[in-house]
């Protein structure tokens, strides 16, 4: 029987980078995966490792890159990683990097930045996804997994399908929420990969937040365009969005009316929303 396909490396390898520059400090906490495709295939099919790399090896090099890249952001970080092993390992023939970032939020007292002390934020882990592939052309994609934002009007859903199953009412008034995996697909080199990144998380959230929703595809497919627009180094990008739904409680049990002021909120199930922009 034919080995069709193989791959390897090493998973959740967490490392924590601190960049001193004089009195302050930038931290980058990242949970690193990094998979080699290559000549390996002797040590599936006939217990030969002569040509494999230790997955313990590949941890190392991860740690030995960051303690040589402290002030790389993420995005470069993934593709230095990925160079070293092609580089180092002649055997490999392809890499790909994906790197999750738990987010350090700069305090501040007194209007003022403090230089070496942080706080979580919580709100979506930013990830970048790096593949190097020798003698071939790199790919590489940005990201923000659990990007949670709401707004409390100007969205509803109506003149949607209605049949004998439908028992949703129609509504031009809803809160709308959601948890948002969103990933985009890099063409050129923006001049800094954290601002740019930024900047399509700020451009979507306005679009979402000062237009009226005729749905959530509505929103999604212009807070798309937007980006786009506003970033030309990215070719695409895509978002998925679950619903967070908040039905409205009855409280007519109470004598109470309930004009969309009181509600139960519920993730499950939801509705599932995505779709990918790019450009024609």
């Amino acid at each position: 029987m034919p080995l069709i396909k193989n791959r390897y490396g090493k998973g959740r390898v967490r490392v924590m980078r601190i960049h001193r520059d004089g009195d302050k400090h930038e931290v980058s906490q990242l949970n690193v995966r990094a998979m080699i495709e290559g000549d390996f295939a002797r040590a599936y099919t006939h217990g030969d490792n002569s040509t494999s790399v230790s997955t313990d090896t590949i941890k190392n090099v991860v740690n030995i890159v960051a303690r040589e890249n402290t002030g790389l952001c993420t995005e470069e970080f993934c593709q230095v990683l990925a160079k070293k092993y092609l580089d180092t390992y002649p055997q490999i023939s392809s890499v790909a990097i994906t790197a999750h970032e738990t987010k350090w939020s700069r305090l501040s007292f007194g209007g003022k930045p403090h230089p070496h002390s942080f706080v979580l934020d919580a709100n979506g882990k930013p990830f970048v996804e790096a593949t190097l592939v020798r003698d071939g052309a790199p790919t590489l994609m940005s990201g923000i997994d659990g990007f949670t934002f709401m707004k409390s009007t100007q969205s509803g859903w109506e003149n949607y399908v209605k049949d004998s199953y439908t028992t949703i009412p129609p509504t031009g008034d809803r809160m709308c929420a959601t948890s948002m995996v969103a990933s985009w697909k890099w063409a050129g080199t923006p001049q800094n990969y954290p601002a740019t990144n930024a900047k399509i998380l700020d451009t979507v959230l306005e679009v979402f937040s000062t237009t009226y929703s005729m749905s959530v595809q509505d929103s999604l497919y212009r807070m798309g365009e937007a980006a786009l627009a506003a970033v030309p180094e990215i070719s695409e990008i895509s978002m998925a969005c679950p619903n967070m739904h908040f039905i409205p409680m009855n409280l007519s049990a109470f004598g109470l009316d309930n004009h969309n002021d009181v509600f139960l909120p519920t993730d499950e199930p939801h509705g599932q929303i995505e779709c990918t922009v790019g450009r024609g």
